[in-house]
């Protein structure tokens, strides 16, 4: 299979916002030529927003942190992804024992994982940030599974305490929306919003 990679216009540079390895994944996977600069800003969800709003604002945050001290060439990606149950976000586990509750209430019930996404273009400053959501299906888990995941410790760095690229794909029933958003990073959306708000449609050309 040929290699590929996004032809941006010239001079134009894309700095991704997170040291998310699974988001470096996916833009690589496309082909997109980017950098990374984790955003240094201290993250905290502002009361009485609602969990859309939240992600939008922390995915802001995190773009805009890194937005300041870069070229006007450039492009900040931020992102931020929750998981989210009857209204509740539910974050990286504290330990091996928030992760199994984390999991039993996941059990047998449908929830949604969104994804904040901002993009700054800081020649002049524009920037816009959306929300996307997928809804996520997980099958009844028994004690036995949610032990023997926790156990191999990929839950504990992970919102809602699985991850759907990994073992935790295998306690997924069905998904209604992007997989990718699931993962970390809205493809389909990044590139949407690149191509109506900034004039800049992906283009593959083989290497």
């Amino acid at each position: 299979m040929n290699k590929v990679s996004i032809r941006l216009p010239c001079h134009t540079q894309v700095v991704l916002a997170s040291g998310s390895p699974r988001r470096r994944e996916l833009l690589e996977r496309i082909g997109m030529p980017f950098s990374v600069l984790p955003s240094q800003a201290e993250e905290h969800i502002p009361f009485g927003l609602s969990p859309s709003m939240a992600v939008e604002s922390l995915s802001l945050l995190k773009a805009a942190d890194v937005a300041k001290s870069q070229p006007k060439e450039t492009l900040v990606i931020g992102a931020d992804t929750v998981v989210v149950l009857d209204d509740e976000i539910l974050t990286k586990p504290k330990d091996a024992e928030d992760a199994k509750c984390m999991l039993r209430r996941l059990s047998g019930r449908c929830h949604s994982v969104l994804t904040g996404l901002t993009v700054i273009r800081c020649g002049d400053g524009k920037s816009v940030s959306v929300c996307e959501e997928t809804k996520v299906y997980c099958k009844p888990l028994t004690e036995n599974e949610i032990t023997a995941y926790v156990d191999t410790k990929e839950p504990l760095d992970k919102a809602g305490s699985y991850g759907i690229q990994g073992l935790g794909g295998l306690f997924i029933q069905k998904i209604e929306g992007d997989y990718y958003n699931v993962v970390g990073l809205p493809l389909a959306r990044l590139s949407q919003l690149l191509k109506e708000e900034f004039d800049i449609e992906l283009i593959w050309e083989v290497l």
